[in-house]
């Protein structure tokens, strides 16, 4: 049996790579799953996508959110309640755009620091092309909601598919931005790019 396509981490480019190392671990310690590099492309407004933290319940979502903006971070949402669960959005210092959430509205304990599933959420001209487009090259679809959003089953880090201006809403921003993703996504599902201009490489050894 084939292994399914699986993302094992995301590359986020930065202008100053060091300082993003730094945020990154003192705000989220999510390890080797997100690596930056440092990277001048041009750049501007939101950058297509959003890499969002699911946790168990709104304590752990307020102490990363807490240590994120400690960090540097700009809290684009404050955390609130909502009709699907609690959370929030921030921006790191670098432009990356991080929602943290969990379906839970009450406690059921102290808060912790662990993250539960880390999901790449990217926003798209078109949802069903772009669904056709990786299915073709063996992403298992997980959930899909007509022209709306879809959901890949891609392991360590999950992979969606949204309207770019609706991730946007999501996230707080306007939806317009110019210049690179300043984003690489490592998976065995090899080197492309895709119809919105996300790059994907294979990890080296």
């Amino acid at each position: 049996m084939t292994a399914m396509p699986a993302i094992e981490f995301v590359t986020i480019e930065a202008a100053d790579a060091a300082a993003a190392e730094a945020f990154y671990a003192a705000a989220f310690g999510t390890g080797n799953q997100v690596r930056v590099r440092a990277s001048d492309e041009p750049s501007t407004g939101f950058r297509g996508f959003t890499m969002s933290l699911v946790v168990s319940q709104p304590a752990t979502a307020d102490s990363l959110i807490d240590s994120a903006r400690d960090a540097g971070a700009t809290v684009l949402k404050p955390a609130a309640k909502s009709l699907w669960g609690y959370g929030g959005a921030v921006q790191a210092p670098d432009g990356t755009i991080w929602t943290v959430a969990s379906s839970a509205k009450k406690n059921t304990g102290p808060a912790t620091r662990q993250i539960d599933s880390i999901v790449l959420q990217l926003g798209v001209a078109e949802v069903a092309a772009s669904k056709k487009f990786y299915a073709d090259r063996g992403l298992t679809v997980a959930k899909s909601y007509g022209s709306r959003y879809v959901e890949f089953a891609t392991g360590p880090i999950a992979l969606t598919l949204n309207k770019r201006s609706a991730l946007a809403k999501t996230a707080g921003v306007p939806p317009e931005g110019t210049g690179s993703h300043r984003l690489v996504i490592g998976s065995d599902a090899g080197a492309f790019t895709d119809p919105d201009g996300f790059a994907w490489e294979a990890p080296t050894a």
